[in-house]
């Protein structure tokens, strides 16, 4: 029998990787995308933001073959952990 942890459709990767977000007032903020699934992002930032806010993120390229994958994604979960806040976040949107 798979554990709990196994059971999602799609497998987070540990990324811990800088991330870039952008909020709907147009500020940016800087953070540290912790893990990356197919449907979603766990995020590591200074800045707190409410429950079903929207925001475009983008991980760089390591290649100057790929572009940098960016989102529109949802908040839904932000909570207080060291070193800032631990945002869950759902994809909505991947930008071509």
């Amino acid at each position: 029998m798979r554990e709990f942890s196994e059971k999602r459709d799609f497998h987070r990767m540990q990324v811990n990787t800088e991330i870039t977000i952008t909020d709907s007032e147009g500020s940016q903020h800087n953070g540290i995308c912790k893990d990356l699934s197919g449907t979603g992002m766990q995020i590591l930032l200074d800045s707190s933001f409410a429950e079903g806010s929207r925001l475009h993120t983008v991980l760089p390229s390591t290649s100057d073959q790929f572009p940098p994958f960016e989102t529109v994604a949802e908040v839904l979960r932000c909570e207080p952990t060291e070193g800032g806040y631990l945002i869950g976040a759902v994809i909505r949107q991947v930008k071509h």
